[in-house]
């Protein structure tokens, strides 16, 4: 798979129209097509995506984070787990810059991959942590370390996710859980369901749907 300038050009302005309220602005644009490119020239090499057409990788890299990115608080700080070649966690970094980013990453060849291409495109602010969610120091009851939004995509079933979620979130803080199907409410009493969105992926029209499960103070 190989990506062209008419490829991008085509499908920045696809996101765009399909959702409005993405705050995708040139400078946004611009370190997405580095990270996008940076992407296909790696996975010659290394099998960082399941990806095999440009249309696949753009709806698996972009779309959950230009569907959720206008949620998030204002410089609020995210935790990604599991966050592969960097989705959502990386798109929703370049949306939302005032974000406060984490990716989390237990393989060594995706976080080498991450540290180079954010690098390139002047992104290294956000932090990289090779290891699993359940090693972060806010697991292990670090509060210094807690995060104000938790979020995952397919790393665990939802239930799973939500219990390591709601350890990494601040008492006020949240934990998203996205899915190709709607998604149940807790039976955790600390975690209530605030909102869900349900969207489609551009190419593909794959629906999905993203539900925020608000922690409240017990």
């Amino acid at each position: 798979m190989d990506l062209n300038a008419r490829q991008l050009d085509d499908a920045f302005a696809c996101f765009r129209n399909a959702f409005p309220e993405a705050p995708c602005d040139d400078a946004a644009e611009k370190v997405l097509r580095g990270w996008l490119n940076a992407m296909v020239l790696w996975n010659k090499k290394l099998d960082l995506t399941a990806a095999r057409t440009a249309t696949e990788l753009f709806d698996l890299m972009l779309a959950d984070a230009f569907a959720i990115a206008p949620l998030f608080p204002a410089g609020a700080s995210v935790v990604d787990v599991g966050t592969g070649a960097g989705a959502p966690g990386v798109a929703l970094a370049a949306l939302r810059p005032d974000l406060r980013m984490t990716l989390v990453e237990p393989l060594a060849k995706r976080t080498s991959f991450l540290r180079t291409a954010l690098a390139s495109v002047g992104r290294t602010d956000l932090v990289i942590i090779r290891g699993k969610g359940e090693e972060l120091p806010a697991f292990k009851g670090d509060l210094s370390a807690s995060f104000d939004v938790a979020i995952s995509r397919a790393t665990l079933a939802p239930a799973d996710w939500l219990s390591l979620g709601e350890r990494l979130a601040t008492k006020t803080g949240s934990v998203w859980v996205l899915t190709a199907r709607e998604v149940a409410p807790s039976d955790r009493p600390s975690l209530n369901i605030q909102e869900a969105r349900t969207y489609a992926w551009p190419g593909s029209g794959v629906e999905r749907t993203a539900t925020r499960y608000q922690k409240t103070a017990t």
